[in-house]
């Protein structure tokens, strides 16, 4: 699978596969309709959604090319996490304010490991309240948002792997690689509730999509500039 460059002839291609660095404070598809503006183009979407406050690796497909977004949608996907312990928050990141705080003592590297150990291999996970998953045809953060409490149904996810990095109390740096369809906030919920101690993500970002790499990514300040870069060439 390749990529891309935006390049000449634009309106002649079938479309393009774009790697791109999503900012914190965007949504994704706040993204995606950056990108038609910068491209000039009416159709765009996204393989997989990141939360606002995420960073991150997202794949974009424009025109004719948007088609082959389900295939991406199903690609295994790796994250760098910054786990905070002694605190939860209904977001289970730091979007929404603490619900409570509670001590981390006796909470070591080792206990986080052998806990972190558990959740590695099938789980069943559920959505955490402020997420996109639709229920009765209207997204879950909706009902959050409005404080309205309804019923989420578990799903089944692969955790492939979780590789804790480094440890100092109350942080933990964790790297996950995980299946379609797993909350990152949600795990870290779960496993903060497991320790006792609770925890939320207090920094999140998606660096691999399948093979497509985050290093390989374009911000969009830079996807604007090769735009402007070939319009100028081009007039």
């Amino acid at each position: 699978m390749e990529t891309r460059e935006p390049g000449a002839d634009l309106h002649q291609l079938e479309g393009d596969l774009l790697l791109v660095r999503k900012p914190a404070k965007w949504t994704s598809f706040d993204v995606v309709n950056r990108v038609r503006q910068v491209m000039s183009v009416k159709k765009a979407g996204h393989a997989g959604t990141l939360d606002p406050l995420a960073t991150g690796l997202l794949i974009i497909c424009t025109r004719k090319r948007t088609k082959e977004l389900q295939q991406y949608q199903g690609l295994e996907k790796e994250y760098r996490v910054v786990m905070t312990l002694g605190a939860r928050t209904a977001s289970f990141d730091a979007e929404t304010p603490l619900l409570e705080e509670r001590s981390c003592e006796g909470v070591t590297g080792e206990t986080v490991r052998s806990v972190v150990n558990e959740f590695v291999g099938l789980q069943v996970q559920l959505p955490p309240v402020y997420s996109a998953v639709k229920v009765k045809g209207r997204r879950l953060y909706k009902y959050a948002r409005k404080g309205q409490e309804v019923e989420r149904v578990p799903r089944e996810v692969f955790i492939k792997g979780i590789d804790v990095t480094q440890v100092a109390i109350p942080q933990v740096w964790l790297t996950v690689v995980c299946s379609k369809g797993t909350y990152i906030r949600a795990l870290v919920n779960d496993i903060g509730e497991r320790l006792g101690c609770g925890a939320f993500v207090s920094s999140l970002e998606r660096t691999r999509i399948g093979n497509f790499l985050l290093e390989d990514a374009l911000s969009l300040e830079e996807l604007e500039a090769r735009m402007l870069s070939h319009a100028g060439v081009s007039s």
